[in-house]
């Protein structure tokens, strides 16, 4: 069960693994794009590539969802991002239970995002947890877990993709332990418990007011979904990558400030605490370019005030 393409690793691997996958769940195709066409989920489209049966529910909640479940006699069901709550009836049917395989160092980050969380927080590791699921989110005993490195130039895309390997690798290495029955699972220290929260569209709009390194991790963490931005003559400007900077150069907040050469920024903003680099960005209609070439044809943006 799971429909981003952070669960094509872990389907992939039950495959190459030998294990029979009786049957693929993942979210409803949704309309978008050119003529709001069908799209179907990355992991739909694998699964179709390797001729397994692909469900589709609406809901796991009634019984005809369940009845087919049931029929499909899972000994263990894997989910992986699927999008929908396993309910009670569902938990109970596989042999072998239901595990998670969720990008953080659970109990740390629960909820619907977890790995932007994780650079949100300045975490300087996150990781992957195997869980055994229960009712409740995120909250199931952990059967493994592995540790990945934040990188400073990591976005919440590139940071998903590598703990989507390290997921799928560390899901075939405890399957087989857990079905032997040579893992214990172990509770979950509620008191180290956080939650991670759905990100709006409106999220992406930058506040100077706050400090340069924050906002250097929620661009990162922005990244892809929801974009952090700014306006700018009535326009939106996408911020791609940005630096904080600490090089004793004073700007007030919202300002933008020309920086010295030999810096990986041509320009900067004034920020609640420090400089806050410009290195890409975007021009509402137009493609990604560096802020040097977005400034070259925009003399009067330095000296601005993006407020």
């Amino acid at each position: 069960m799971g429909t981003p393409q952070f669960a094509v690793p872990s389907l992939e691997a039950l495959v190459e693994r030998g294990y029979e996958v009786v049957a693929v769940y993942t979210q409803p195709d949704k309309r978008g794009g050119r003529g709001q066409r069908p799209i179907s989920s990355p992991v739909k489209q694998l699964a179709l590539s390797l001729g397994l049966e692909v469900v589709q529910p609406d809901s796991l909640k009634d019984a005809g969802a369940v009845e087919r479940l049931q029929g499909l006699k899972p000994e263990l069901i894997v989910v992986a991002a699927f999008g929908k709550i396993l309910p009670r009836e569902v938990l109970a049917i596989p042999r072998f239970g239901c595990l998670n395989v969720h990008p953080s160092l659970l109990p740390r980050h629960r909820g619907p995002s977890p790995v932007a969380a994780a650079i949100l927080s300045g975490d300087a590791a996150t990781g992957v947890t195997i869980i055994l699921l229960d009712e409740g989110v995120d909250s199931g005993p952990i059967l493994s877990q592995r540790e990945a490195p934040i990188m400073d130039d990591d976005t919440t895309e590139s940071l998903t993709a590598r703990l989507a390997g390290v997921g799928a690798q560390l899901l075939v290495e405890t399957v087989p332990l857990w079905v032997e029955g040579r893992i214990a699972p172990k509770a979950q220290d509620e008191s180290q418990a956080s939650y991670s929260s759905v990100l709006d569209k409106e999220a992406g709009e930058i506040d100077w007011r706050l400090s340069a390194v924050e906002l250097w991790r929620r661009v990162r963490a922005f990244h892809p979904w929801p974009g952090s931005y700014i306006w700018w003559r009535g326009k939106r400007l996408k911020v791609l990558k940005a630096v904080p900077l600490d090089i004793g150069l004073s700007a007030e907040v919202g300002e933008v400030v020309a920086l010295p050469k030999g810096l990986a920024a041509a320009v900067g903003v004034g920020t609640g605490k420090g400089i806050l680099g410009l290195i890409a960005v975007q021009p509402e209609g137009k493609r990604q370019m560096s802020a040097e070439e977005f400034v070259r044809g925009h003399r009067d943006f330095v000296g601005s005030r993006l407020l």
